[in-house]
């Protein structure tokens, strides 16, 4: 904490945990919802290509796959401009200069991201028959991609400047802009897909180029609030753009790589799953679906618990208060674990009221599919708790600038262990989709329990150590 934060803190009738989770609150609810946000962006154009045909959908399923797995790197390593500002802010909370050129290299490393993966995502087509798909879903994919890959730098910058008023405490703007985000691309997808409002008709080339345009006024939403909000344009975020900070720069790259790795392969080992369904049937595939999609959108909540964790920790990080990360640490995860605890009893009682959101459960043709569901969701019922767990450990410790050690933790609990457990089990062992999905909850429980061990270990590790340290030389 601040100076001003502790004294506040003492202050405060209630006591400094009834502070600490007032502030958790505050916080996280607004990065919550700005994450259902986004989700609700996705949706949206997977279900206006559906109104195209199955083609549409599955071309443009194929494009979002592969830059989503690009994207989700980028989105890593640039929210390492979070736990640094939040650092900054501990240390003094009068920083400005610093936090200004923490920002600024978070758009610059951007920059030097995209260029390569702008390249790759140019190759679409190529990669797709590669990859043994379809000729006429590659060539519509590779033309979605041809308007889509435009859309990651503005969206990456849109991270960047989200990690900052979220550093800062004031989330409350990026949900303002991520509504107007959900608005314009609904409107701006469908009319640029169907040829309304005068616009061309252009097809899969359009829900791409429309997705570019929705990240463009995003990042712009929030480039106007830093500008003109009087929290934050006093930092001058885009003031000397064109100056390098290479210390910061590598310093920015040293916490945001492994995290973007990290993140990398969580997401890639459940890309993973849905191969393995596929070697299973039709049904498994369907109803890992449902599953999953009841699973993502629950964790939406403590994926939200962990970004403000990361900030709560790295301000008391940054200030050299163990006690104050103790409890910036164990309040989110406290909230996060109990709430998906209570998703857990929910997809215990009732998992056919859950299934009947995607299927009509009154069709016969959907039996298997429904019966494989509800044995998913009894599985990830404990899949959600461990989720949680893993998801707030991991910004409990990246608050501490600990890295590094978590992505390692993530490659053997995710595919080491996770993996591995769900081809034996699924295959080898012959229990199908409910043998990969015991093997998916194993590994999240692994990252997990790595993950919290060493956060109870943080004092003996020395990682609570050094955050009043300037994070390069001045």
């Amino acid at each position: 904490m601040t100076a001003r934060d502790v004294s506040l803190a003492a202050k405060d009738p209630a006591g400094p945990w009834w502070t600490e989770i007032r502030a958790t609150i505050q916080l996280s609810v607004p990065l919550i919802l700005t994450n259902l946000a986004q989700t609700v962006i996705t949706a949206t154009d997977v279900v206006i290509l559906g109104w195209v045909g199955a083609a549409y959908l599955a071309a443009g399923a194929l494009a979002t796959n592969l830059y989503f797995a690009l994207l989700i790197f980028g989105i890593g390593l640039v929210s390492a401009v979070a736990p640094m500002v939040a650092r900054e802010r501990g240390r003094n909370r009068h920083a400005v200069r610093e936090v200004r050129r923490t920002v600024r290299q978070g758009l610059w490393a951007s920059v030097a991201l995209v260029i390569p993966f702008w390249i790759v995502l140019w190759h679409t087509e190529e990669i797709l028959l590669w990859l043994g798909q379809e000729p006429e879903l590659a060539r519509l994919a590779a033309e979605n991609m041809r308007g889509l890959q435009w859309a990651m730098l503005p969206f990456l910058w849109y991270i960047v400047l989200r990690s900052f008023i979220a550093a800062l405490e004031r989330p409350a703007w990026s949900l303002v802009v991520g509504i107007a985000g959900v608005i314009f691309n609904a409107l701006i997808v469908w009319a640029l897909v169907f040829g309304h409002f005068g616009l061309p008709k252009l097809g899969m080339f359009g829900a791409g180029i429309g997705s570019t345009l929705s990240a463009m006024l995003m990042f712009i939403g929030m480039a106007l609030v830093c500008l003109f909000d009087r929290q934050f344009r006093r930092y001058h975020v885009f003031g000397r753009f064109w100056r390098p900070d290479w210390a910061r720069f590598r310093a920015l790259w040293r916490l945001g790589l492994p995290m973007g790795i990290a993140i990398g392969l969580e997401v890639t080992v459940f890309n993973a799953a849905v191969f393995l369904m596929g070697l299973i049937g039709a049904s498994a595939v369907a109803a890992h679906a449902i599953a999953i999609q009841v699973a993502s959108l629950c964790f939406m909540v403590p994926l939200g618990f962990s970004q403000a964790v990361t900030v709560r920790v790295g301000i008391a990080y940054g200030a050299g208060d163990p006690d104050a990360i103790r409890r910036a640490g164990w309040t989110p995860f406290i909230l996060g674990v109990g709430f998906m605890a209570c998703t857990a009893l929910m997809m215990f009682a009732i998992p056919n009221v859950l299934i009947g959101v995607f299927l009509d459960r009154a069709d016969p043709n959907n039996a298997e599919v429904i019966a494989l569901a509800v044995s998913f969701l009894g599985i990830a019922a404990l899949f959600q708790v461990f989720d949680g767990a893993q998801a707030i450990a991991g910004g409990m410790l990246r608050g501490l600038h600990d890295a590094r050690v978590p992505m390692i933790y993530a490659a053997l609990g995710f595919w080491g262990v996770g993996l591995t457990l769900s081809v034996l089990l699924g295959f080898w062992f012959g229990l199908g989709g409910i043998g990969i999905w015991i093997g998916l909850a194993t590994g999240l429980a692994a990252v997990s329990a790595m993950l919290i061990t060493r956060w109870l270990r943080r004092e003996r590790l020395g990682l609570v150590r050094g955050g009043t340290e300037p994070i390069v030389a001045p």
